[in-house]
């Protein structure tokens, strides 16, 4: 009776993954099942998340017909989970990316990016907290009968370790640096997988194609290159020219 559970495990298992155009790995290390919960109901209908045995998940890649599939196995997390959806890859990350809601760090954590505590006055009162503030790097006093930082600090790097002084500190001054939500580690479609560090591009894409843009926008102005999008600004570009002429050419 086990083998045969386990045989149609991997069977439901294979039907999914045949069943969604998109398929992504998940590592489900650290994520409190309270906001697992949350996730899944601001998903329905768009996309399904399933725990899985790792046993189970290459049975079941190992019969799937779709191309390349199997290439996923290099990527399995500590913790497994999949998620089935037919959306776009890029436009559903972003979607899931969205959901994460903020959190305390913990002793060992990554900063996801810098994190700077501003000068200025907090709720704490005066006491060891100041000592365990200065061990943890955040300059602090008293003011006004108040705990107060004393100048703006930058305590971590993106991608250092936190350690426990920090997270202590951060937690005292109610400062959530990380993020809990989803962890897509892979997203395969189309007989392509795309990995966490590709897929995290469509969150600065916009800003690096305005950028982009501009840079050859300002560089068509200078060379005196017209396209329907520089044109107004070369004609300015021209009548400022022909006003200096005017001015100091002696146009009379």
């Amino acid at each position: 009776m086990v083998k045969e559970e386990k045989i149609k495990k991997v069977e439901d298992l294979r039907k999914k993954i045949e069943k969604f155009s998109t398929v992504g790995l998940i590592d489900m290390i650290k994520l409190p099942s309270k906001q697992l919960q949350e996730i899944r109901k601001q998903l329905r209908g768009k996309a399904e998340i399933k725990m899985i045995k790792k046993s189970t998940f290459l049975n079941a890649i190992k019969n799937a017909k779709k191309r390349k599939i199997s290439e996923l196995e290099k990527h399995i997390p500590s913790e497994l989970a999949m998620i089935f959806t037919d959306l776009e890859p890029f436009k559903f990350y972003l979607q899931v990316d969205k959901l994460k809601s903020p959190s305390f760090a913990k002793a060992g954590d990554l900063a996801e990016k810098d994190i700077e505590i501003k000068a200025g006055p907090t709720s704490l009162l005066p006491g060891p907290v100041i000592g365990e503030l200065s061990k943890a790097g955040i300059p602090a006093g008293v003011e006004e009968g108040k705990i107060a930082i004393k100048k703006d600090v930058v305590v971590a790097r993106t991608d250092d370790k936190i350690s426990k002084e920090l997270a202590d500190a951060l937690k005292k001054l109610k400062i959530q640096p990380m993020k809990i939500g989803l962890n897509i580690v892979a997203i395969y479609i189309d007989g392509k997988i795309y990995l966490k560090e590709v897929l995290d591009l469509v969150k600065i894409y916009p800003e690096k194609l305005k950028e982009a843009f501009n840079q050859a926008l300002n560089l068509s102005v200078s060379i005196n290159y017209p396209t329907k999008e520089n044109i107004k600004f070369l004609l300015a570009k021209c009548f400022i020219a022909a006003k200096a002429l005017e001015k100091f050419g002696g146009g009379k």
